[in-house]
């Protein structure tokens, strides 16, 4: 089988990032070839429009919002991950598609059609393997990044109501969809380290079984 594309996904403060290092570094540690990516950015003009998107204070029209997404996207796709997964490398993303279809969708009441138009254009229909969705309460999420003391960005600073959406959005995705496994992203990170690494070594099981 080709190299698989995997998408780490959820609400703010789950722990997306720390979690995709983690895999990264397990699956190297099996002599595996990972490259670890992210959205937005990825690529010189992807972490552009990323400055822009995130920047607090910024007013951003919700559809302005969805076609900046969609253009650091198509950069993305066609610069780092589709060369990455011909070369046979394990593709790793922090966000994809999926957030856009809750963030601006679910979450901020965009056509559900339109986004997925604009997906389709930009990704030219590239669907990751597996979607891995970080599941956490908004409330936990926005505690954790007090106590990192990081300033939240334009998107993290939405309220709590907004963000009950996304949740509700991403549970909802993952439910009715059997490339999408939802993750229990309350426990320590070795807790849900270990989780993760249980479901990817369970579904892709041609790769994900050395070293068990």
């Amino acid at each position: 089988m080709t190299a698989p594309f995997i998408v780490f996904e959820g609400p703010e403060g789950a722990g997306k990032s720390g979690q995709v290092a983690r895999l990264a570094e397990r699956l190297r540690s099996d002599g595996r070839s990972v490259v670890v990516t992210r959205e937005p950015g990825g690529t010189p003009i992807g972490e552009r429009i990323r400055d822009h998107l995130l920047r607090p204070g910024l007013e951003v029209p919700p559809v302005t919002e969805l076609l900046l997404f969609g253009a650091q996207r198509s950069a993305h796709v066609e610069l780092v991950v589709r060369p990455a997964l011909a070369r046979g490398d394990i593709v790793l993303s922090d966000r994809y598609a999926l957030s856009t279809l809750i963030y601006q969708g679910v979450a901020r009441g965009l056509d559900v059609e339109m986004i997925r138009s604009t997906t389709a254009i930009a990704t030219g229909g590239l669907e990751p393997d597996l979607y891995l969705i970080l599941d956490v309460d908004p409330e936990v999420g926005r505690s954790r990044q007090v106590s990192s003391g990081a300033a939240p960005d334009r998107i993290e600073r939405e309220d709590l109501a907004f963000m009950e959406r996304v949740r509700a959005g991403y549970r909802d995705y993952a439910a009715a969809n059997a490339h999408a496994e939802l993750v229990d992203a309350s426990a320590t990170p070795d807790t849900v380290a270990a989780a993760i690494l249980t479901v990817v070594t369970a579904r892709i099981p041609e790769w994900g079984s050395s070293g068990q």
